[in-house]
């Protein structure tokens, strides 16, 4: 398969770097056939019901939405939830995996993703921060403590033409409120983040572990919500950029590839292996 300058350079950095910090945004799941909410029109697009009533993205992802109307608000977050808990990760996660168990000084994923995919496709759970916190996670609306349990036993019934929660709203079990889920949200002060501090400090050692320059590799992370580029732009030596529309880099110490996540993944992963088969071509 042919491949293009970019795709040859990005490969050779990865078949030498020692270390690889993974930084993924919402396009590192759209190829496992999930949303990515890009634009009020992707998010109505997905979402009709919220459409009709006038609501963008912002204003049913925030505790507000739950104390105004917790049915239409958990009709979202409970559709979602069962949305991921039955997708499964795209192969694009075990290339990055398989990656990742072969570097001597690991690998660490930075996401913003709530899914909990990187996970399902077998990355630990220590090598994982989610920096927006994890769908797969509750904790109650009105914080009466810092208590967070997991959502494995809640069963969202959701109407699909409403975007309305019909079965029973989740409760808290310290004070029998409303729940929702462990996700940093819009004009959210009371996100409970002690979920994340362990992975944050794991994260911050691991940094701290190797005076070498670190190669990033980005993927799917748009600049509406910039918190994942601009932790991999901090942090990298090298930075490979994947994004089928803001690929662009300005940096010399960077390489901007224009497409999807799995295409380019297997791409980079055949050059890789080609490599390590002797290939006298790549």
């Amino acid at each position: 398969m042919s491949t293009n300058r970019e795709v040859l350079r990005a490969a050779e950095w990865l078949r030498g770097t020692n270390r690889l910090l993974i930084t993924a945004g919402a396009g590192m799941g759209v190829d496992s056939g999930l949303p990515d909410f890009r634009g009020t029109q992707g998010f109505w697009r997905a979402y009709p019901a919220l459409q009709a009533s006038g609501l963008r993205f912002e204003d049913i992802a925030s505790p507000d939405a739950f104390r105004r109307d917790p049915a239409q608000a958990w009709g979202f977050y409970g559709h979602r939830l069962e949305l991921y808990r039955r997708t499964q990760p795209h192969r694009g996660y075990r290339i990055l995996r398989d990656w990742a168990a072969k570097r001597p000084g690991r690998a660490f994923v930075f996401t913003s993703n709530v899914d909990g995919h990187f996970q399902a496709a077998g990355f630990p759970e220590s090598d994982v921060m989610e920096c927006h916190g994890s769908i797969h996670w509750l904790q109650c609306l009105d914080v009466c403590s810092t208590r967070l349990w997991p959502s494995g036993s809640f069963a969202p019934q959701v109407d699909p033409h409403s975007c309305r929660l019909l079965s029973p709203l989740p409760r808290c079990p310290s004070c029998g409120g409303i729940a929702r889920p462990n996700i940093l949200m819009f004009n959210d002060s009371e996100w409970i983040e002690d979920r994340t501090l362990l992975p944050e400090r794991q994260f911050s050692a691991w940094l701290a572990s190797s005076p070498h320059p670190l190669t990033v590799l980005e993927l799917g992370a748009g600049r509406s919500i910039p918190t994942v580029r601009r932790v991999g732009e901090y942090h990298a030596g090298r930075l490979i950029r994947i994004n089928p529309r803001e690929f662009q880099l300005e940096s010399a110490t960077g390489i901007g590839i224009a497409g999807a996540a799995l295409e380019v993944l297997e791409l980079l992963d055949e050059q890789l292996c080609n490599s390590a088969a002797g290939d006298p071509q790549t």
